[in-house]
């Protein structure tokens, strides 16, 4: 809560992560130019954490980037556990508890605060 002449107003946490979350957008669009969506920005993580920058991939690679994107952002939280990496470098993953219900607005803000949070925590940007 803040304190202003007397009157409380509730800070609202949504405030924090979107304003966060803007900052992020805003790096981003400085670094690449223009604004990237949700998967993009997946995608994005998903080669920083494969390591292999390849000129082309197929759309089965690329989602498989994203699949290591989520699994590697809620590794942080305990969810996901790195397996093993195989011999063509992917790294391979193990579901260690259930996702917990959420809305679809809570699970973006859910996936928004583990990309900001990676973002900070790799010094990236």
């Amino acid at each position: 809560m803040i304190c202003r002449k007397d009157t409380f107003v509730p800070m609202n946490p949504q405030d924090d992560l979107q304003q966060r979350w803007w900052n992020l957008e805003a790096k981003l669009v400085e670094r690449f130019g223009k604004k990237p969506d949700m998967e993009a920005i997946l995608f994005l993580i998903g080669i920083q954490e494969f390591g292999d920058i390849k000129e082309k991939f197929t759309k089965e690679q690329k989602q498989d980037l994203m699949h290591v994107a989520v699994c590697s952002l809620f590794a942080s939280s305990g969810f996901y556990e790195l397996e093993m990496v195989d011999e063509d470098g992917w790294p391979h993953f193990r579901q260690l508890k259930a996702m917990p219900d959420m809305s679809a607005i809570q699970q973006e803000n859910f996936l928004k605060d583990h990309i900001i949070l990676y973002f900070e925590q790799n010094d990236i940007l």
